[in-house]
């Protein structure tokens, strides 16, 4: 990690259905590539809405194997990784931003002591309706998940700024490009 300047990464996060994707491609066509959106690889298929590069289990162990993940993580039977170059243009200077996961913040937050966290959140009634327009879960399976939501907390010492994404959004998108000014000097 030596030469790599972690104030310039903006780790995002936040529960499903709380218009994350939604945020970043909000983000991404106003900023350009004053900031760079780092690829999420994810075993799982590439639905609407989502930015991510589908992987087989057996190509996501490959790159496992091989050091090409700078983070990775488990959540609900997918393996999802952050590669490698995430690393190489902090060390460049360069401003990142990464959708990220809640449970494995905490580890971020190890790896890169300096980033900037912000978490996306939304009503529950909100994440209740995007989730059953997602269509990948049926009405039961929404209401466990919701249901056994896990609390979040990252340590005191973390640069925490949390957005309500409940309503328009360029409402949230404004308040995310302004982390994303003020973080990244763009």
């Amino acid at each position: 990690m030596s030469g790599v300047d972690s104030t310039k990464l903006i780790y995002v996060m936040g529960p499903s259905g709380a218009g994350k994707d939604s945020l970043l491609g909000f983000a991404r066509e106003r900023v350009g590539t004053r900031v760079m959106f780092a690829h999420r690889y994810i075993t799982r298929a590439v639905a609407d809405g989502e930015n991510h590069i589908a992987l087989t289990h057996e190509e996501f162990a490959s790159r496992l194997s091989y050091g090409l993940f700078a983070m990775h993580w488990e959540s609900l039977g997918l393996l999802y990784g952050i590669g490698i170059e995430l690393d190489a243009w902090l060390a460049r200077g360069m401003p990142v931003v990464v959708n990220g996961s809640r449970q494995h913040a905490g580890l971020a937050l190890e790896r890169y002591p300096h980033a900037q966290f912000v978490h996306i959140d939304a009503t529950p009634a909100v994440l209740a309706a995007r989730l059953a327009r997602r269509g990948r879960e049926d009405a039961r399976q929404i209401e466990a998940r919701l249901a056994r939501r896990p609390a979040f907390a990252l340590p005191p010492q973390a640069n925490l700024v949390t957005i309500d994404n409940s309503g328009m959004l360029a409402d949230a998108g404004a308040q995310f490009l302004d982390v994303l000014t003020l973080g990244s000097h763009v």
